[in-house]
């Protein structure tokens, strides 16, 4: 299995985190657990992720232990916004489940539009 390459910055209040590599399941949660180490070492309000993975995206099912994973890890009081320029595939699955546990989570094909909603969007009402 090839391991995502993970870059990790910081931004005015933002963790900036790009992957690139091949898409799996295990892969997803890699970055997802060193995206709650970086927000545990320094807490942000924004977490811009720019996910270049390629192949096939993550299940509905994945997506939703996944993020029950991340409850309690602190990003429930951040905004997130998830880029895949790549493509949306099937991560309509992340923001519905992001939000169904009380993430604020959007998932965009753009960074320009990402970085304004970080810091200007409110979260649509359902």
């Amino acid at each position: 299995m090839e391991v995502p390459t993970v870059v990790i910055s910081r931004e005015a209040g933002t963790l900036r985190v790009q992957v690139r590599g091949a898409a799996s399941p295990e892969a997803t949660r890699a970055y997802w657990r060193q995206i709650v180490e970086e927000f545990a070492r320094e807490p942000v309000d924004y977490v811009l992720l720019i996910d270049e993975l390629r192949g096939p995206a993550l299940s509905a099912g994945d997506w939703q232990a996944l993020v029950r994973t991340l409850v309690g890890s602190g990003l429930e009081s951040v905004r997130i916004a998830h880029v895949k320029p790549n493509g949306l595939d099937e991560i309509e699955h992340c923001e519905l489940s992001a939000r169904q546990v009380g993430f604020q989570a959007r998932v965009f094909m753009d960074v320009r539009e990402a970085r304004l909603w970080l810091r200007y969007g409110q979260q649509p009402t359902d």
